[in-house]
Order: C-alpha cells, then sequence, then structure tokens
C-alpha cells in the first residue's frame, strides 16, 4: 500500500496509549529488513532517515559534507526504497525525516517521498523555532505530510546534532508551542541524549511528560510526545564488538525499563538509531570471524579492512562505503556482497523486533486508519492547522 502520514498512526498510539518506535535506515538493506520485521510483528512501521542519511544516500561518503543536491537525490533513493518494500505490504508505513536542518532540508525530504517530517528549531530561541516550525507546518501540511518539532536541548551526539549539555523542556512551553505551530508531533528534552553514551543509570525526568500531556489535556489539544536519544545500547552487544577486535567505550543507553515506564506519562514516539548501528557493526565483525578468506573478497575485503583500520567506529556507514552501489540502490551482484546484506539485515530485525515488543506496538496494524497524503492533506485544511489563525484547539482529525 501506499506510505502513509505520520498523524494516523499517532492518533492510534495516543488512543490506545502505547509507544511506536521509529527507526533510522541508511541503506536499502536496512529498510528491507526494519519492514520485514514489523510484519512479522503485525505492527504499523516508521523509518527513519536522517537529514544527513539523504546526504549518505545521495552518494556522499563523506556525508557531514552532503549539499542540499546530495539530500534530494539521496532522499528520493531513501523513498524509492520504502515505497519498493512498503507496497505489498500489510501494514502501514510511515518514511520520516529525523533532524530536519533547516526549511529546505525538510522540502527536499518531501518533495522526494517522505510522508513526514522533522524540523529540528531546538537551537534557536523560541520565537524563531516557532517561525522556522510554522513555515515546515505551512508546506508540509499543504501536502498532506506530518510534521514533528523539537523543543529544548538533548546533549550528545548525532551526525551533525551536537551539544555538550542538556536544557530540559518547559512545559508551558511546550504547550504553547503546539498552539503557535500546528505541529502533529513534538520532541521534548526530559533526560535522554543522543549517541552511544549517556551514562549509567539514566533516570528520566518523566514528569515533564505528564506536565505536558496534562497540559494540552486541559486545553484540548492534540499531540504526540517523542523520546529522542532513546537507544538502549545492548551491552551483550558492545562486548561482542569488543571480543572481535572492537574497541567501544563507555557505551551506555537507556534502559528499556524507564522507556517503558515513560510511555504512559505520554511518550507515544521513541527513536532508535545507536542499536541498530552496533548490532550490524558486530554481525560483519562476525562474518569476517568466521570467513577469514572473505577478508581477501574483491568485492567486500575493503569493508573489512575498514572495520580493522576504525576499531572504535560502530557506524556501519564507515565500513560499507566500497559497496554503495547495494546502499542506494540495493544491486546485489554476488554472494559476498549478500552475505553482507545479511549481516545487515539481521541486525536490523534483532533490535528492532525487540523493541516492538517491549514498546507494545505489536499487533497494533490493523487499528491504523490508512489515509492517502490527498485525504490528509484535505483533512489539515479543514481543521486549519496550517492557517495563521491555527489555535492548536483540534482533538483529532
Amino acid at each position: 500500500m501506499p506510505l502513509i502520514p505520520l498523524r494516523p498512526l499517532l492518533e492510534t498510539v495516543d488512543k490506545y496509549h502505547f509507544a511506536q518506535g521509529a527507526f533510522n535506515v541508511n541503506a536499502v538493506a536496512q529498510a528491507k529488513a526494519a519492514i520485514e520485521v514489523h510484519e512479522m510483528f503485525r505492527s504499523a512501521a516508521i523509518l527513519q532517515g536522517a537529514d544527513l542519511a539523504n546526504g549518505f544516500m545521495g552518494g556522499r561518503t563523506d556525508f557531514q559534507n552532503a549539499t542540499l543536491e546530495d539530500k534530494k537525490i539521496g532522499a528520493k533513493n531513501i523513498a524509492d526504497a520504502v515505497k519498493k518494500y512498503a507496497e505489498n505490504s500489510p501494514i502501514p508505513v510511515v518514511l520520516h525525516l529525523d533532524h530536519g536542518k533547516n526549511f529546505d532540508s525538510c522540502k527536499a525530504a518531501i518533495e522526494g517521498g517522505y510522508t513526514s517530517v522533522m524540523i529540528d528549531g531546538s537551537s534557536l530561541p523560541f520565537d524563531e523555532n516557532v517561525e522556522l516550525t510554522r513555515e515546515v507546518v505551512k508546506y508540509a501540511h499543504e501536502r498532506g505530510v506530518s510534521v514533528e518539532g523539537e523543543l529544548g536541548v538533548l546533549a550528545g551526539v548525532e551526525d551533525h546534532v551536537f551539544s555538550a549539555t542538556s536544557t530540559y523542556t518547559n512545559p508551558l512551553k511546550a504547550v504553547e508551542f503546539f498552539k503557535k505551530t500546528g505541529v502533529d508531533a513534538l520532541a521534548i528534552s526530559y533526560g535522554t541524549m543522543h549517541g552511544a553514551s549517556k551514562g549509567k543509570n539514566v533516570k528520566l525526568r518523566k514528569e515533564i511528560a505528564i506536565a505536558i500531556k496534562e497540559c494540552m489535556m486541559h486545553e484540548g489539544i492534540f499531540g504526540v510526545l517523542v523520546s529522542h536519544g532513546s537507544s538502549t545500547v545492548p551491552r551483550y552487544i558492545v562486548d561482542e564488538i569488543n571480543a572481535l577486535g572492537g574497541n567501544i567505550q563507555n557505551a551506555y543507553g537507556i534502559s528499556i525499563e524507564e522507556l517503558k515506564a515513560a510511555i504512559p506519562c505520554g511518550i507515544g514516539k521513541i527513536n532508535v538509531d545507536t542499536d541498530i548501528r552496533l548490532a550490524v557493526t558486530r554481525n560483519m565483525k562476525e562474518l569476517f570471524a568466521r570467513d577469514v578468506a572473505l577478508r581477501n573478497s574483491a568485492s567486500v575485503g575493503a569493508v573489512y579492512e575498514l572495520l580493522e583500520k576504525n576499531k572504535s567506529a560502530f557506524d556501519p556507514r564507515v565500513f560499507i562505503t566500497p559497496i554503495m552501489d547495494t546502499v542506494m540502490y540495493g544491486n546485489v551482484p554476488n554472494d559476498d556482497v549478500a552475505r553482507i546484506c545479511k549481516c545487515i539485515e539481521d541486525g536490523v530485525k534483532e533490535v528492532v523486533g525487540t523493541l516492538i515488543v517491549k514498546f507494545g506496538s505489536f499487533g497494533k496494524a490493523p487499528k491504523v486508519e490508512r489515509v492517502s497524503l490527498d485525504e490528509m492533506a484535505e483533512r489539515y485544511k479543514k481543521a486549519g492547522i496550517y492557517c495563521k489563525k491555527y489555535t492548536g484547539r483540534i482533538k483529532k482529525i
């Protein structure tokens, strides 16, 4: 079926009180595996491409320096892959832009085929964040595309997103933000962190989410709260990587127990990226450890060399650059490349399958309304969600 906007899935999350994992993909094989494992558990799926992931999928192996044109190419490549595997899928699938850097990045993603975007204006003063987010909401909602904003700053590093310290979200400001922008979802800062080094025994400030949701209910405002920087960083995977010659230090995530406890407090979308990176890296290291001859493969031997050269890295984008045609388009020229693809797919399924169950989205796919972008655009229009006088007082559309 065609991809759907995020809004109908958010309404299901809000009604049935579970959380939907949102999983970042950086290769065609990851998109394929993510959809397949969601099908297995009868869960709807949110697949995310980060702003710089679009650059990577546009062919820029130095994705930190990706241009807008690179991102346009990559957005279409990711969207084409997701559409291919979602086309005959029985589950609803959303393609969401993670950490859109500016209006142009969001516009490029929408033009490429994304059905939901995040605009990250969290580093800006409040009024400037509102202004930028409103601009994206107007453009996106007119096209039936849902929008996530962000208020508050998370510490840590993820692609181009960096902050040394956290600034917690002010609940009253969050409600004001919903009112002034018309966003469908809002990423908040309540104790999570980007990256693999979140610190030991992190305790989330769940009272922040509770206060925001209670104020929203009082005001009659619809919106789902989003937890960024929520990777669990499984200890067993880190240990296995290090046992295989890796050198990953000070890697700690958010415990699953803490994340599960945040769900009834109002967290409805939980972003995960690092866990997948770790599992895929571990799988590739295991493959080359088992099959020594593969290290000399003409097609994937260079992947092994990069794994050996970058022992402290765990982002597969560091290692899979020798097979970019496979990464970008899904072409698998021989059995050696197919084995790398299986490492990627198995890593995705291991992580995502676990979290589908833990977050409670299994079996919920039939409850999500299948809404086209055109239908969603009409609903937004009738609700006035992208007009200048929008007040935020809308429960369901």
